[in-house]
This record gives C-alpha cells, structure tokens and sequence, in this order.
C-alpha cells in the first residue's frame, strides 16, 4: 500500500482496516465532513484499504469551499469600490466570485491583504484610522471565537474603522441539509473533532436519531479516520444510529464554554447562503443588531446576497461533490479545463477541497489513458 511509511502507527492502521472489512457485511456510504479529515484520506490513501462495499464520500467540510460567490463579489466590491483595506486569509484570494477573484481585485489596485488573525486586522485599523478595514470573516465554528474577539477588542479600544464581512457557517445544519435531500447517498457521518471542540456533540444527537444516521466525532489522523469508520460501520450493521466521541482527548460533550459564550455575545444565529448547496436554514452567524457598526455589510449597504447557492462556474459540480453525490473524478472537467492554477471551481482552490486534494495526491492515477 503506498504511503504507508508516513502512517504514525502503520501496524494499526492495518489492524484497524481489517477489523473494517470483517465488520462490514452491506453496502455503506459514509461521509467525512472536514476538509482537513478528506485531504488525510486522499493523501494517505486510507479510502483504498477499505472493502469495496464500503464507499467514503466527501462533505461540504471546507469554509472556503462554501462562501457563496456573491460574497466573494462583496469583498471585490469593497476593495475597489469603497476603498477599504481588505484582510482575508491567503486561501480566499483565489476562490472565484460570480465576476472576478481577491487576487484579481489586488492586481487592478484594491488594497487586498493576507493576515494571519483577524486581530491583525484590528491592528491595522488601528495603524491607518484615516481607512476602512474590514475582514473577511469566513470559517466554521472554530473560527468564530476568534472573529468575535476581534469585534470586542474594536470596541473596547473604540477602532471605529474596523468591521468584518462576516461568512460564518455551522455544520450541523449542513449534515440535516445533507441527509434530507433527494438526491442522499450517505447512511452515517465522520463529525469533525475540531468544530466538536468548540461547540460539543450535543446537537448530533437529534440529527442522528431523525435520520437514522449515526455519527462519529473523531479527529484527524489516519488512525483516527480509521476508528470513526469502524465505530461508524459497527452501528450501521447493528441498526443503531448514535453520537459516538471518538476524539475524547480532545472533546468534550459541552465544548468550550468559555469559546461559546464568547460566540453566542457577538453572533446570532442566521440563514446562510452555501455555495453550490444553496440557502440552509439557521445555518450560519452574523453579528449581533449590538454589534452592528461593525458589520461591513450595513455599513458600506453592500447590496444583499443573491441566495442561489451558485457554484460560481456553470460546468463546476461542486455542488454535487460536497453533497457526496459525485465525486471529483467525475468531474469532465477535473485536471484539464480545471486545474489549481485555472480553477472554475472553489475546491479546486482552497488547501481544503476535495478537488485540490485529488488534484494534488490522485490526479496520475486517474489520468485518461495516453495523457
């Protein structure tokens, strides 16, 4: 098996993968909800020591991946339009919007830059008070402390120029959304531990014993990968559908309060708009009316998100892809007229996407023939 060198513990993950195909006598789909947990599988190629009855698909686990592609336009919008220092995250400069990307924007003349925190954007707010600053707040739960720090540390220090663009979106919404579609293929869910850290399991259990779906909170490792899947599998075949915390070292059932409450002070609770998956309900954050001065969009009245949860690109099936329906390869365009350096598509962009990842670690092998 390649890879297996770089396995922390190979000998395990053997063990484990044969404790899986002994365990799973039907037919299973299970989805991994993290980007970073897809990118671990594609890289270690721990989807190719599972049986052939078990499949592993692809979640719209990637942040970058789902901020819809008029938000993107916002963001163009107040570099160039309004004249503001825009901070973003590196891996958001070349996720394409319904016209042109971040990168783009910079090269025209807008102040575009990357910070490592959104708390470098406080600061320099603080360093040119003569300009408007505004972060691109995008991420998940584990992101959200952080940006919502960043708007008490503005307030207390009155740093009347900073505001966020806030594109705030929670996974458990997603996963009902995911299951609830027509179209649904998956049967049970790798939860993330990291998003599990902060906010805890306590939401999985309802979305579980609804959808008959169990769910595994595990990490990140291809051992823990592997362990998330046979728990998975285990609870599939004995017909039970649970909220198992396979991450214990590092969940716990409450979360982080202290993350939380910080969370629940600035944010409140929203409709988001997801690329490629459309509007979910309640599944996003946006800024308290408290906080509202330092809200980008009602301050500079950017005009409001279309909600068509568009890919961006017409023959991009990200959509697809993040919804575990399809999976990169099936793509027509993958690795030709898409590509990291020419991407129509958000997951081919960011660090986190399922196409970058079969890009990177997968695309000699399914290369067309003579290619």
């Amino acid at each position: 098996m390649k890879y297996v060198d770089e396995y922390r513990d190979a000998a395990l993950v053997h063990t484990l993968a044969g404790a899986i195909a002994r365990a799973a006598t039907w037919p299973w789909t299970i989805m991994e909800i993290c980007g970073g947990q897809t990118h671990a599988i594609v890289k270690f190629g721990l989807d190719e020591l599972l049986p052939k009855n078990l499949t592993l698909v692809h979640g719209p686990g990637c942040p970058v991946c789902v901020t819809s592609a008029d938000l993107i336009d916002a963001a163009v919008d107040l570099a160039l339009r309004h004249g503001a220092i825009l901070c973003s995250f590196g891996d958001m400069l070349r996720v394409p919007g319904n016209g042109i990307d971040l990168l783009t924007a910079k090269a025209r003349g807008g102040d575009v830059r990357i910070v490592y925190s959104p708390l470098d954007a406080v600061t320099l707010a603080k360093e040119n008070p003569a300009r408007p600053v505004v972060f691109f707040a995008v991420g998940f739960e584990t992101t959200a402390p952080a940006n919502a720090l960043a708007v008490l540390r503005a307030e207390r220090e009155s740093v009347a120029n900073f505001s966020i663009l806030t594109s705030h979106v929670l996974v458990p919404p997603a996963m009902r959304a995911i299951l609830g579609s027509p179209d649904n293929l998956v049967q049970g869910f790798l939860a993330a531990g990291h998003v599990c850290t902060i906010m805890g399991i306590e939401e999985y259990g309802p979305i579980a014993r609804e959808f008959g779906a169990p769910i595994i909170i595990t990490g990140f490792e291809p051992v823990d990968i592997l362990e998330g899947i046979l728990l998975c599998v285990q609870q599939l075949e004995s017909g039970r559908a649970e909220v198992e915390n396979a991450y214990a070292r590092a969940v716990r059932p409450g979360g982080n309060i202290h993350a939380r409450r910080v969370v629940e002070q600035v944010f409140e609770v929203a409709d988001r708009d997801w690329r490629g998956l459309g509007v979910i309900p309640r599944s996003g954050l946006a800024l308290r009316p408290a906080y509202a001065a330092y809200d980008a969009t009602r301050r500079f009245q950017l005009a409001a998100t279309g909600a068509t949860g568009a890919t961006g690109a017409t023959e991009c099936i990200s959509g697809e892809i993040m919804r575990g329906v399809k999976k990169p390869h099936d793509c027509p365009a993958f690795g030709t007229r898409c590509t990291p350096e020419h991407p129509l598509g958000a997951p081919m962009v960011s660090s986190e996407g399922a196409c970058a990842a079969y890009y990177r670690y997968r695309s000699r092998a399914l290369a067309p023939a003579g290619a």
